[in-house]
């Protein structure tokens, strides 16, 4: 089984990109993030076309994740994150594919900080934070898989100063991240590449994507059942220097 992420940076426009990239690398499920489109607005014709069942959540301008799974349907488990109902973001979905149950997540940015944006931000990752736990206890197949906003260590960014001041690596959120793990969560990516400098974001100013000027933001986190299961991973980085493409790659893995 392959599971996926993609902050797919707007999925109409780059659409083509990510039809393209799902013919080449046949991932069996897909967590989109940053959709920027209304429900309505979701290609959902052309997903199918291509051989994928999809449950979304969208929203107009920002936001939005979907699921995607090859020759089947996701069964929704959860919509939203729960602890605040008055939090209208759509950042956060979660359903069953193939007997693990996943979710795709797109945290808060939290710039500029400090502020309101960087307080939206601590307090969306306590709620994830504590919902995890709740996965965990459930003792199943769980994926927790999405754009993280956060940079979790020194290898997770390339180095600079210009960042010292990003809400993407300040302490706070950076302990958020290290929160999960210390629950248990199994952070994929760093599992493979336990030394390496690896980016699944460039930004487009500054020649970022040329000069490999990147960031991990992507992270693919498993609890126990599934980190015994966990076989490679991977980040499809030429996506990335694609005409039209997203800032960010996507990140995979293959389970047993």
């Amino acid at each position: 089984m392959k599971i996926a992420t993609f902050n797919v940076n707007n999925v109409n426009r780059r659409l083509d990109n990510l039809l393209a990239w799902l013919d080449e690398a046949s991932p069996d499920v897909v967590c989109l993030q940053e959709l920027k489109a209304a429900d309505s607005q979701f290609p959902r014709a052309a997903i199918e076309a291509a051989g994928y069942g999809a449950v979304w959540r969208g929203q107009p301008t920002w936001n939005g994740v979907a699921i995607l799974a090859r020759a089947a349907e996701p069964v929704v488990t959860r919509w939203e994150l729960p602890g605040d109902p008055g939090d209208t973001q759509s950042r956060y979905i979660e359903a069953a594919v193939g007997g693990v149950l996943i979710a795709s997540l797109y945290a808060p940015n939290g710039n500029p900080q400090p502020g309101p944006k960087f307080d939206y931000k601590l307090s969306w990752h306590e709620r994830l934070n504590a919902h995890a736990a709740t996965l965990l206890a459930a003792g199943v197949p769980v994926v927790l898989a999405g754009d993280y906003n956060v940079a979790p260590g020194p290898l997770d960014v390339y180095a600079s100063r210009s960042y010292d001041d990003n809400a993407l690596v300040q302490p706070a959120s950076r302990a958020a991240f290290q929160h999960l793990l210390d629950q248990g969560w199994t952070d994929a990516v760093r599992k493979a590449f336990p030394d390496e400098a690896v980016y699944t974001f460039w930004d487009y100013r500054r020649n970022r994507w040329q000069r490999n000027a990147g960031l991990r933001l992507d992270h693919l986190l498993l609890s126990k059942p599934m980190a015994r299961r966990l076989r490679s991973v991977g980040i499809d980085r030429d996506v990335r220097g694609r005409d039209e493409a997203s800032d960010h790659a996507p990140v995979w893995m293959e389970v047993k």
